[in-house]
Protein backbone atom coordinates (compact mmCIF):
# COMPACT_ATOMS: atom_id res chain seq x y z
CA UNK A 1 0.00 0.00 0.00
CA UNK A 2 0.91 3.50 -0.65
CA UNK A 3 2.11 5.74 2.18
CA UNK A 4 0.04 8.40 2.97
CA UNK A 5 1.92 11.97 2.50
CA UNK A 6 1.65 15.50 2.18
CA UNK A 7 2.56 17.19 -0.71
CA UNK A 8 3.37 21.00 -1.53
CA UNK A 9 0.04 21.45 -3.06
CA UNK A 10 -1.36 20.08 0.58
CA UNK A 11 0.35 22.78 1.91
CA UNK A 12 -0.25 25.74 -0.30
CA UNK A 13 -3.79 24.91 0.22
CA UNK A 14 -4.10 25.34 4.14
CA UNK A 15 -5.83 28.33 5.23
CA UNK A 16 -3.71 31.56 5.79
CA UNK A 17 -0.62 29.84 4.65
CA UNK A 18 2.49 31.50 3.34
CA UNK A 19 5.76 29.26 2.02
CA UNK A 20 9.23 29.94 2.52
CA UNK A 21 11.46 28.15 -0.10
CA UNK A 22 9.07 25.60 -1.21
CA UNK A 23 11.25 24.57 -4.27
CA UNK A 24 13.36 22.34 -1.70
CA UNK A 25 10.29 20.67 -0.29
CA UNK A 26 10.19 16.50 -0.48
CA UNK A 27 6.16 15.35 0.08
CA UNK A 28 6.38 14.44 3.84
CA UNK A 29 4.81 10.93 5.30
CA UNK A 30 4.58 11.63 8.92
CA UNK A 31 4.12 14.81 11.19
CA UNK A 32 5.04 15.33 14.48
CA UNK A 33 4.80 18.10 17.27
CA UNK A 34 7.46 17.01 19.43
CA UNK A 35 10.87 17.94 17.66
CA UNK A 36 12.59 14.73 19.78
CA UNK A 37 10.66 12.79 17.09
CA UNK A 38 11.51 14.96 13.84
CA UNK A 39 12.91 12.96 11.55
CA UNK A 40 13.82 12.74 7.58
CA UNK A 41 10.35 12.87 5.77
CA UNK A 42 8.39 14.44 8.10
CA UNK A 43 6.61 18.28 8.52
CA UNK A 44 6.98 20.04 12.32
CA UNK A 45 4.76 21.77 13.74
CA UNK A 46 5.58 24.25 16.18
CA UNK A 47 2.89 24.26 19.20
CA UNK A 48 2.62 26.84 22.06
CA UNK A 49 1.76 24.91 24.78
CA UNK A 50 1.78 25.09 28.76
CA UNK A 51 5.08 24.34 29.46
CA UNK A 52 7.02 24.80 26.17
CA UNK A 53 7.39 26.84 22.93
CA UNK A 54 7.47 24.86 19.88
CA UNK A 55 8.90 27.39 18.41
CA UNK A 56 12.54 27.36 20.04
CA UNK A 57 13.32 24.10 18.53
CA UNK A 58 12.66 25.01 15.07
CA UNK A 59 16.20 24.99 14.20
CA UNK A 60 16.28 21.74 15.98
CA UNK A 61 13.47 20.14 14.02
CA UNK A 62 15.66 21.77 10.41
CA UNK A 63 18.68 20.27 11.99
CA UNK A 64 16.75 16.89 11.95
CA UNK A 65 16.05 17.00 8.32
CA UNK A 66 12.13 17.96 8.48
CA UNK A 67 10.54 18.75 5.15
CA UNK A 68 9.42 21.37 6.23
CA UNK A 69 8.21 23.85 9.75
CA UNK A 70 5.07 25.15 10.80
CA UNK A 71 5.08 28.18 12.38
CA UNK A 72 3.19 31.01 13.58
CA UNK A 73 3.96 34.30 11.28
CA UNK A 74 4.74 36.54 14.28
CA UNK A 75 7.83 34.04 14.41
CA UNK A 76 8.68 34.16 10.91
CA UNK A 77 11.92 37.32 11.08
CA UNK A 78 13.66 34.59 13.54
CA UNK A 79 14.32 32.13 11.01
CA UNK A 80 14.89 34.11 7.47
CA UNK A 81 17.89 32.55 7.80
CA UNK A 82 17.51 28.99 8.19
CA UNK A 83 17.79 26.09 5.66
CA UNK A 84 14.26 24.68 4.38
CA UNK A 85 11.06 25.00 3.98
CA UNK A 86 8.92 27.05 6.40
CA UNK A 87 5.48 27.64 5.87
CA UNK A 88 3.69 30.34 8.14
CA UNK A 89 0.03 30.39 9.53
CA UNK A 90 -1.85 32.50 11.83
CA UNK A 91 -2.20 29.91 14.28
CA UNK A 92 -0.32 26.78 14.61
CA UNK A 93 -3.20 24.90 16.32
CA UNK A 94 -5.48 25.55 13.59
CA UNK A 95 -2.97 24.36 11.27
CA UNK A 96 -2.31 20.99 12.65
CA UNK A 97 -5.86 20.25 13.11
CA UNK A 98 -6.00 21.38 8.86
CA UNK A 99 -3.25 19.24 8.53
CA UNK A 100 -5.07 16.11 9.77
CA UNK A 101 -8.39 16.97 7.89
CA UNK A 102 -6.12 16.69 4.71
CA UNK A 103 -4.25 13.39 6.12
CA UNK A 104 -7.95 11.84 7.43
CA UNK A 105 -9.04 12.69 3.62
CA UNK A 106 -6.54 10.47 2.26
CA UNK A 107 -7.57 7.43 4.99
CA UNK A 108 -9.00 4.50 3.05
CA UNK A 109 -9.58 3.08 7.36
CA UNK A 110 -13.13 3.84 8.78
CA UNK A 111 -13.11 6.25 11.45
CA UNK A 112 -15.10 5.82 14.96
CA UNK A 113 -15.93 8.65 17.48
CA UNK A 114 -16.04 8.04 20.87
CA UNK A 115 -17.04 10.82 23.41
CA UNK A 116 -19.07 10.64 26.82
CA UNK A 117 -18.87 12.26 30.51
CA UNK A 118 -17.66 8.61 31.65
CA UNK A 119 -16.35 5.66 30.08
CA UNK A 120 -14.87 6.99 26.85
CA UNK A 121 -11.22 5.92 27.44
CA UNK A 122 -12.55 2.04 28.77
CA UNK A 123 -14.30 1.76 26.27
CA UNK A 124 -12.44 3.16 23.61
CA UNK A 125 -9.67 0.01 24.97
CA UNK A 126 -12.77 -2.46 24.92
CA UNK A 127 -13.26 -2.02 21.68
CA UNK A 128 -10.04 -1.80 19.81
CA UNK A 129 -9.02 -4.88 21.65
CA UNK A 130 -12.36 -6.75 20.11
CA UNK A 131 -11.99 -5.60 16.69
CA UNK A 132 -8.30 -6.39 16.10
CA UNK A 133 -9.69 -10.05 16.55
CA UNK A 134 -10.98 -9.24 12.82
CA UNK A 135 -9.26 -5.48 11.77
CA UNK A 136 -6.01 -3.52 11.93
CA UNK A 137 -6.85 -1.30 14.55
CA UNK A 138 -5.29 2.13 15.12
CA UNK A 139 -6.94 4.00 18.18
CA UNK A 140 -6.06 6.94 20.46
CA UNK A 141 -3.21 6.63 22.71
CA UNK A 142 -3.98 6.68 26.67
CA UNK A 143 -6.41 9.87 26.64
CA UNK A 144 -5.06 12.00 24.19
CA UNK A 145 -8.17 13.24 22.94
CA UNK A 146 -8.58 17.11 23.26
CA UNK A 147 -7.90 19.31 20.62
CA UNK A 148 -4.17 18.59 19.69
CA UNK A 149 -4.80 15.13 20.77
CA UNK A 150 -7.47 14.30 18.01
CA UNK A 151 -4.90 15.52 14.55
CA UNK A 152 -1.93 13.42 16.33
CA UNK A 153 -4.10 10.22 16.87
CA UNK A 154 -4.96 11.19 12.67
CA UNK A 155 -1.61 11.09 12.37
CA UNK A 156 -0.91 7.80 13.59
CA UNK A 157 -3.33 6.44 11.58
CA UNK A 158 -2.00 4.82 8.20
CA UNK A 159 -2.79 3.12 5.03
CA UNK A 160 -2.83 -0.24 6.43
CA UNK A 161 -5.11 0.41 9.28
CA UNK A 162 -8.60 -0.69 8.29
CA UNK A 163 -10.11 0.84 11.66
CA UNK A 164 -9.38 4.40 13.53
CA UNK A 165 -11.17 5.06 16.89
CA UNK A 166 -10.86 8.36 18.17
CA UNK A 167 -11.90 9.68 21.30
CA UNK A 168 -12.43 13.21 22.05
CA UNK A 169 -12.70 15.14 25.45
CA UNK A 170 -13.74 18.69 25.57
CA UNK A 171 -13.60 21.35 28.53
CA UNK A 172 -15.16 24.03 26.92
CA UNK A 173 -17.68 24.68 24.42
CA UNK A 174 -16.79 23.73 20.65
CA UNK A 175 -13.94 21.51 21.41
CA UNK A 176 -15.89 18.44 20.40
CA UNK A 177 -17.26 20.07 17.13
CA UNK A 178 -13.83 21.08 15.82
CA UNK A 179 -12.65 17.21 16.71
CA UNK A 180 -15.27 16.15 14.56
CA UNK A 181 -15.05 18.35 11.75
CA UNK A 182 -11.34 17.02 11.45
CA UNK A 183 -12.35 13.29 12.11
CA UNK A 184 -15.18 13.12 9.92
CA UNK A 185 -16.86 9.68 11.77
CA UNK A 186 -18.19 7.22 9.78
CA UNK A 187 -19.45 5.60 13.51
CA UNK A 188 -19.95 7.24 16.48
CA UNK A 189 -20.65 6.42 20.08
CA UNK A 190 -21.67 8.78 23.18
CA UNK A 191 -21.18 6.71 26.30
CA UNK A 192 -23.48 8.53 28.93
CA UNK A 193 -23.97 12.18 30.11
CA UNK A 194 -23.13 13.48 33.67
CA UNK A 195 -22.11 16.33 35.32
CA UNK A 196 -18.66 16.59 34.07
CA UNK A 197 -16.90 20.09 33.15
CA UNK A 198 -19.09 21.71 34.88
CA UNK A 199 -17.17 24.96 35.24
CA UNK A 200 -16.58 25.36 31.73
CA UNK A 201 -20.15 23.88 30.32
CA UNK A 202 -22.34 25.67 32.81
CA UNK A 203 -24.82 22.80 33.34
CA UNK A 204 -26.01 19.22 32.18
CA UNK A 205 -27.43 20.84 28.95
CA UNK A 206 -24.67 22.16 28.15
CA UNK A 207 -23.12 18.67 28.78
CA UNK A 208 -25.44 17.14 26.37
CA UNK A 209 -24.96 19.62 23.86
CA UNK A 210 -21.35 19.54 23.32
CA UNK A 211 -21.25 15.89 23.37
CA UNK A 212 -24.15 15.02 20.72
CA UNK A 213 -21.82 17.62 18.64
CA UNK A 214 -19.88 14.04 17.45
CA UNK A 215 -23.24 13.14 16.38
CA UNK A 216 -24.09 15.69 14.51
CA UNK A 217 -21.02 15.68 12.17
CA UNK A 218 -21.09 11.84 11.86
CA UNK A 219 -24.49 12.66 10.49
CA UNK A 220 -23.31 15.10 8.14
CA UNK A 221 -20.77 12.09 6.85
CA UNK A 222 -24.42 9.93 6.03
CA UNK A 223 -22.69 7.94 9.08
CA UNK A 224 -24.22 5.58 12.02
CA UNK A 225 -24.36 6.18 15.89
CA UNK A 226 -24.63 3.96 18.81
CA UNK A 227 -27.21 5.54 21.67
CA UNK A 228 -26.65 4.78 25.29
CA UNK A 229 -30.74 3.68 25.39
CA UNK A 230 -30.89 3.64 29.26
CA UNK A 231 -29.54 7.12 29.41
CA UNK A 232 -32.57 9.27 29.69
CA UNK A 233 -30.89 12.49 28.08
CA UNK A 234 -29.45 10.68 25.05
CA UNK A 235 -32.30 8.10 24.03
CA UNK A 236 -34.40 10.38 22.60
CA UNK A 237 -32.08 10.95 20.22
CA UNK A 238 -32.99 8.00 18.58
CA UNK A 239 -35.81 9.77 15.99
CA UNK A 240 -32.91 12.29 15.15
CA UNK A 241 -29.78 10.23 13.74
CA UNK A 242 -29.15 6.83 11.84
CA UNK A 243 -28.70 4.87 14.70
CA UNK A 244 -28.17 1.28 16.52
CA UNK A 245 -29.28 1.65 20.56
CA UNK A 246 -27.78 -0.06 23.11
CA UNK A 247 -28.91 -1.07 26.69
CA UNK A 248 -30.79 -2.86 30.10
CA UNK A 249 -33.61 -1.38 28.46
CA UNK A 250 -35.76 -3.62 26.46
CA UNK A 251 -36.28 -1.20 23.69
CA UNK A 252 -32.50 -1.10 22.97
CA UNK A 253 -31.63 -2.83 19.54
CA UNK A 254 -28.47 -4.40 21.64
CA UNK A 255 -29.90 -5.27 24.73
CA UNK A 256 -28.52 -6.51 28.02
CA UNK A 257 -29.36 -8.15 31.17
CA UNK A 258 -27.32 -9.07 34.43
CA UNK A 259 -27.70 -12.70 35.09
CA UNK A 260 -25.78 -12.14 38.78
CA UNK A 261 -22.40 -10.79 39.65
CA UNK A 262 -19.02 -12.64 40.62
CA UNK A 263 -17.65 -12.32 44.16
CA UNK A 264 -15.22 -9.91 43.14
CA UNK A 265 -17.48 -7.36 41.50
CA UNK A 266 -17.54 -8.51 37.96
CA UNK A 267 -21.09 -7.93 36.06
CA UNK A 268 -22.13 -11.57 34.44
CA UNK A 269 -24.19 -10.44 30.98
CA UNK A 270 -26.95 -11.65 28.46
CA UNK A 271 -26.16 -10.01 25.53
CA UNK A 272 -27.95 -10.07 22.08
CA UNK A 273 -29.26 -8.64 19.28
CA UNK A 274 -31.62 -10.18 16.40
CA UNK A 275 -29.37 -12.69 15.44
CA UNK A 276 -27.05 -13.26 17.96
CA UNK A 277 -26.53 -13.90 21.68
CA UNK A 278 -23.45 -13.51 23.96
CA UNK A 279 -23.15 -14.59 27.32
CA UNK A 280 -20.04 -13.22 29.37
CA UNK A 281 -18.80 -12.08 32.36
CA UNK A 282 -17.43 -8.06 32.28
CA UNK A 283 -13.68 -8.50 32.58
CA UNK A 284 -13.33 -5.04 34.20
CA UNK A 285 -15.45 -4.32 38.27
CA UNK A 286 -18.79 -2.66 38.02
CA UNK A 287 -21.68 -2.65 36.41
CA UNK A 288 -20.78 1.33 34.68
CA UNK A 289 -17.86 -1.20 32.82
CA UNK A 290 -20.57 -3.92 32.19
CA UNK A 291 -22.35 -1.02 30.34
CA UNK A 292 -18.83 0.08 28.50
CA UNK A 293 -18.92 -3.62 27.30
CA UNK A 294 -22.04 -3.84 25.71
CA UNK A 295 -21.30 -0.28 23.66
CA UNK A 296 -18.42 -1.95 22.62
CA UNK A 297 -19.83 -5.30 21.75
CA UNK A 298 -22.68 -2.91 19.90
CA UNK A 299 -20.24 -1.79 17.42
CA UNK A 300 -18.56 -4.98 17.15
CA UNK A 301 -21.94 -7.05 16.12
CA UNK A 302 -22.54 -3.93 13.40
CA UNK A 303 -18.42 -4.27 12.03
CA UNK A 304 -19.20 -8.60 11.66
CA UNK A 305 -17.33 -9.80 14.30
CA UNK A 306 -18.48 -13.37 15.00
CA UNK A 307 -19.60 -14.36 18.55
CA UNK A 308 -16.11 -16.39 18.92
CA UNK A 309 -14.19 -13.49 17.80
CA UNK A 310 -16.08 -11.24 20.62
CA UNK A 311 -15.52 -13.98 22.75
CA UNK A 312 -11.71 -14.30 21.99
CA UNK A 313 -11.37 -10.39 22.37
CA UNK A 314 -13.27 -10.24 25.85
CA UNK A 315 -10.44 -12.42 26.72
CA UNK A 316 -7.35 -10.31 25.98
CA UNK A 317 -9.42 -7.43 27.66
CA UNK A 318 -7.25 -5.62 30.54
CA UNK A 319 -7.98 -3.00 33.04
CA UNK A 320 -6.61 0.40 32.40
CA UNK A 321 -4.16 2.14 34.97
CA UNK A 322 -6.16 3.53 37.59
CA UNK A 323 -9.15 2.88 36.48
CA UNK A 324 -11.11 0.64 38.67
CA UNK A 325 -7.73 -1.74 39.08
CA UNK A 326 -8.10 -4.32 42.30
CA UNK A 327 -5.04 -6.07 43.27
CA UNK A 328 -5.79 -8.34 46.65
CA UNK A 329 -3.44 -8.78 49.91
CA UNK A 330 -4.00 -10.62 52.67
CA UNK A 331 -7.35 -9.64 54.14
CA UNK A 332 -8.16 -6.62 51.65
CA UNK A 333 -8.94 -5.69 48.32
CA UNK A 334 -7.63 -2.77 47.48
CA UNK A 335 -9.49 -0.86 44.39
CA UNK A 336 -7.17 2.17 42.29
CA UNK A 337 -9.61 4.44 40.61
CA UNK A 338 -7.40 7.33 40.91
CA UNK A 339 -7.76 8.73 37.33
CA UNK A 340 -10.34 11.16 38.16
CA UNK A 341 -13.52 11.89 39.10
CA UNK A 342 -16.95 13.78 39.23
CA UNK A 343 -19.96 13.09 40.77
CA UNK A 344 -21.20 10.38 38.08
CA UNK A 345 -18.12 8.28 38.29
CA UNK A 346 -17.67 8.33 42.08
CA UNK A 347 -21.33 6.94 42.51
CA UNK A 348 -20.57 4.19 39.97
CA UNK A 349 -17.48 3.84 42.30
CA UNK A 350 -19.84 3.20 45.64
CA UNK A 351 -22.07 0.83 43.59
CA UNK A 352 -19.26 -1.50 42.42
CA UNK A 353 -17.75 -1.62 46.25
CA UNK A 354 -21.58 -2.98 47.00
CA UNK A 355 -21.23 -5.53 44.79
CA UNK A 356 -18.28 -6.43 45.62
CA UNK A 357 -18.93 -9.31 48.47
CA UNK A 358 -15.32 -10.42 48.92
CA UNK A 359 -14.75 -8.97 51.97
CA UNK A 360 -17.79 -6.79 54.67
CA UNK A 361 -16.42 -3.87 55.51
CA UNK A 362 -16.40 -1.17 52.79
CA UNK A 363 -13.76 1.57 53.00
CA UNK A 364 -13.03 5.05 50.68
CA UNK A 365 -10.50 7.45 50.49
CA UNK A 366 -11.85 10.11 48.71
CA UNK A 367 -10.31 13.90 47.12
CA UNK A 368 -11.87 16.62 45.36
CA UNK A 369 -13.56 16.73 42.35
CA UNK A 370 -12.49 19.22 39.94
CA UNK A 371 -14.17 21.36 37.43
CA UNK A 372 -17.66 21.67 38.90
CA UNK A 373 -17.76 25.50 38.86
CA UNK A 374 -20.21 27.26 41.47
CA UNK A 375 -22.32 23.54 41.70
CA UNK A 376 -19.12 22.37 43.56
CA UNK A 377 -20.58 22.41 46.85
CA UNK A 378 -23.72 20.87 46.15
CA UNK A 379 -22.31 17.99 44.50
CA UNK A 380 -20.00 16.97 46.63
CA UNK A 381 -22.78 16.90 49.43
CA UNK A 382 -25.03 15.10 47.16
CA UNK A 383 -22.62 12.25 47.10
CA UNK A 384 -23.19 11.18 50.61
CA UNK A 385 -26.93 9.52 49.22
CA UNK A 386 -24.99 7.07 47.22
CA UNK A 387 -22.72 6.79 50.53
CA UNK A 388 -25.40 5.68 52.64
CA UNK A 389 -27.42 3.79 49.71
CA UNK A 390 -24.47 1.55 48.99
CA UNK A 391 -23.28 0.68 52.52
CA UNK A 392 -19.70 2.18 52.19
CA UNK A 393 -18.37 1.92 56.20
CA UNK A 394 -16.00 4.08 56.45
CA UNK A 395 -14.79 7.43 54.64
CA UNK A 396 -11.70 9.45 54.51
CA UNK A 397 -11.43 13.03 53.27
CA UNK A 398 -8.94 14.90 51.10
CA UNK A 399 -9.78 18.48 49.91
CA UNK A 400 -11.71 21.42 50.42
CA UNK A 401 -14.97 20.30 48.59
CA UNK A 402 -14.63 17.13 50.24
CA UNK A 403 -14.65 19.15 53.64
CA UNK A 404 -18.51 20.03 52.19
CA UNK A 405 -19.60 16.52 52.29
CA UNK A 406 -17.75 15.02 55.99
CA UNK A 407 -20.20 17.94 57.22
CA UNK A 408 -23.16 15.86 55.66
CA UNK A 409 -22.27 12.41 56.49
CA UNK A 410 -21.36 13.69 60.04
CA UNK A 411 -24.79 14.80 60.08
CA UNK A 412 -25.89 11.19 58.68
CA UNK A 413 -23.94 9.29 61.41
CA UNK A 414 -21.69 7.72 59.04
CA UNK A 415 -17.99 7.02 60.18
CA UNK A 416 -15.71 9.48 58.39
CA UNK A 417 -12.54 11.85 58.84
CA UNK A 418 -12.23 14.94 57.21
CA UNK A 419 -7.96 15.22 57.01
CA UNK A 420 -6.60 18.99 56.82
CA UNK A 421 -3.17 17.87 55.23
CA UNK A 422 -1.96 15.23 53.19
CA UNK A 423 0.46 14.47 55.55
CA UNK A 424 -2.02 14.20 58.01
CA UNK A 425 -3.84 11.10 55.70
CA UNK A 426 -0.65 9.75 55.01
CA UNK A 427 -0.19 9.38 59.14
CA UNK A 428 -3.57 8.12 59.34
CA UNK A 429 -3.01 5.59 56.34
CA UNK A 430 -0.15 4.32 58.27
CA UNK A 431 -1.02 3.69 61.24
CA UNK A 432 -4.93 2.15 60.26
CA UNK A 433 -5.49 -1.42 60.31
CA UNK A 434 -6.94 -2.63 57.74
CA UNK A 435 -8.42 -5.90 57.91
CA UNK A 436 -11.62 -7.75 55.88
CA UNK A 437 -12.13 -4.67 53.90
CA UNK A 438 -12.23 -3.47 50.29
CA UNK A 439 -10.80 -0.30 50.26
CA UNK A 440 -11.23 2.11 47.22
CA UNK A 441 -9.39 5.31 46.48
CA UNK A 442 -10.40 7.96 44.02
CA UNK A 443 -10.26 11.64 43.25
CA UNK A 444 -9.73 14.10 40.74
CA UNK A 445 -6.71 13.83 38.27
CA UNK A 446 -4.98 17.01 40.36
CA UNK A 447 -5.57 15.44 43.54
CA UNK A 448 -2.50 12.82 43.12
CA UNK A 449 -4.84 10.03 45.18
CA UNK A 450 -2.42 7.39 43.54
CA UNK A 451 0.11 8.48 46.06
CA UNK A 452 -1.83 6.93 48.20
CA UNK A 453 -2.45 4.19 46.72
CA UNK A 454 1.33 3.50 47.16
CA UNK A 455 1.11 3.99 49.87
CA UNK A 456 -1.42 1.16 50.92
CA UNK A 457 0.73 -1.12 48.48
CA UNK A 458 3.40 -0.80 50.57
CA UNK A 459 1.97 -1.21 53.60
CA UNK A 460 -0.31 -3.97 52.63
CA UNK A 461 2.46 -5.76 51.23
CA UNK A 462 4.70 -6.47 54.12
Amino acid sequence: MKKIIITLNDLFNLPTASIYCPDGYKSAAHVTIDSRKVQPNSIFVAIKGEKFNGHDFVDEALAKGANAVVINEGELKKYENSEGTIVTVENTVYALGDLANVWRNKLSAKVIGITGSNGKTTTKEMLSVLLAERFKVQATVGNNNNHIGVPLTIFSCSSQHQILIAETGTNHFGEIAYSAKILQPNFALITNIGASHLEYLKDLQGVRKEKISLFDETKKNKGLVFINFDDSRLNSLTTKYRNISFGFDNGADVQASMKGCTKDGRIILRIHNKKTTIECVSPLLGEHNAKNLIAAIAVALKLGLTKNEIFAGIAKIKPIKQRLVSKIFENVLLIDDTYNANPQSMRAAFETMKSISLYPKKIAILGDMFELGTDSKKEHELLTASIKKNKINDVYLLGKGMKFLSKKLQDEKIICKHFASREKLEQFLEGHPFQNAVVIVKGSRGMKMEDFVHQLECKLGK
